[in-house]
């Protein structure tokens, strides 16, 4: 075996807290942000609403729509977060870690659905324009980007670690970026009488959206559907352990991750007639925490044989 891969297996310990540090990065922070942010986004949600109906402004509208979406869906983050921690059981043997990819794919639906939605009012704003209180609009969007900034900072920490909450934390990003334009859009009202800037302002909210769906979409449901992540080459895996003394081949290969912070494989190992069991099976597993993060790893092994012509076979 290579001195690099004696160093890693010497390691082994480190290896399995280096996975354990990215499963627990999330767990230092608290889950009462999330309920805050919730909070404050269907306060938005009702002052949108209703400044919306009097100011005639369809972005105020479609931004209404998209921050009650926003509260369901650090609602469904926070139920999924919850759901996750639960202890594995017979019943669910890998545990609920999955819960929160289940939550990041309804949240992106959703974030689609509302997508469509406001290319659908934009569209029908710039057919039939109607008139706007610019003063009313600029107001309401001065206080919702105050509200998006404050869920932004409450949801940066736990963003980083889910892809769940990252999703719901992509909703307040596009709100407050779509408040701003909101603002813009209010200034070109009173002081240009450009009707057309609401339902535009509309259009690019609609679609910053989809964008960011089609960008996180094939990531959850890849989790979902236990593909490889696609940051592994599995032929260095392979090439990887061949490498150790004892492994003549590695083949029956599948990895798959069970959520963002574990991975876990399964593989056949064929094994040298000389090999020490015991020490090559702890040597393989030293090697996929170090190497490739995978800490949960099912091998099953067979031993090369070799006749007295020294023909080797399994």
């Amino acid at each position: 075996m290579s001195a690099d891969l004696t160093k890693h297996a010497q390691d082994s310990h480190q290896g399995h807290s280096h996975g354990a540090s990215r499963s627990g990065e999330l767990s230092d922070v608290s889950d009462a942000r999330l309920l805050w942010a919730v909070g404050l986004n269907q306060l938005l949600t009702v002052g949108q609403l209703i400044a919306g109906i009097f100011s005639g402004s369809a972005a105020l509208l479609s931004d209404a729509a998209h921050n009650f979406n926003d509260a369901n869906a650090l609602l469904i983050a926070y139920v999924a977060r919850r759901i996750s921690r639960k202890d594995a059981n017979e019943r669910f043997t890998f545990g609920y870690r999955r819960a929160e990819m289940i939550g990041a794919l309804i949240n992106l639906t959703l974030l689609a659905i509302i997508g469509l939605y406001l290319v659908y009012e934009g569209i029908s704003r710039l057919i039939e324009p109607k008139e706007i209180v610019g003063w009313l609009m600029a107001a309401t969007a001065v206080l919702a980007i105050a509200i998006d900034v404050a869920t932004a900072v409450l949801l940066w920490a736990m963003s980083k670690g889910s892809l769940n909450v990252r999703a719901a934390f992509i909703h307040n990003i596009v709100d407050a970026l779509g408040s701003v334009a909101v603002l813009i859009g209010a200034g070109a009202v009173i002081w240009l009488h450009w009707l057309w800037v609401d339902p535009a302002i509309t259009l690019g909210i609609a679609a910053y959206v989809l964008w960011q769906v089609f960008k996180m979409f094939p990531q959850a449901t890849r989790v979902l559907m236990e593909g490889t992540p696609p940051e592994l080459d599995l032929d260095k895996v392979v090439a990887t352990i061949e490498e150790i003394d004892g492994v003549d081949n590695m083949h029956h290969l599948h990895v798959w991750e069970l959520d963002e912070q574990h991975r876990a494989l399964e593989a056949h190992i064929v094994l040298t007639e000389d090999a020490d069991l015991g020490e090559t099976k702890v040597l393989i597993k030293s090697v996929l925490v170090e190497r490739f993060d995978i800490g949960h790893s099912t091998l099953e092994f067979e031993f090369q044989r070799c006749d007295e012509l020294n023909h080797c076979h399994r």
